[in-house]
């Protein structure tokens, strides 16, 4: 009897309770999803903070407005020169 007893206590406390390993085993593996995504998240802050600071000079701007936006100064000419396997690549990570 005791035994019948521990044995649906057990299977109770495993598969039925509200705080069941089946629960326990979910939320330990969405844990870890979350704390994967915090550091990845972090690393893209760092990345972005580098960026930033990058940026705040006054060289960083001009190299950012010169290659993204192709803005000039009042005396300068540009020419763009693009080649076939460029352009793909281009494409590619747009």
């Amino acid at each position: 009897m005791y035994v019948l007893i521990c044995v649906v206590f057990a299977v109770w406390m495993l598969f039925f309770d509200a705080n069941s390993y089946l629960i326990h085993r979910e939320l330990n593996s969405e844990m870890n999803d979350l704390e994967d995504e915090r550091d990845y998240y972090k690393k893209e802050i760092v990345k972005d903070k580098k960026a930033i600071k990058g940026l705040s000079t006054e060289e960083g701007l001009e190299r950012l407005a010169r290659e993204k936006y192709y803005m000039k100064r009042d005396n300068e000419e540009i020419y763009i020169i693009e080649y076939e396997d460029s352009i793909e690549n281009q494409d590619d990570h747009d």
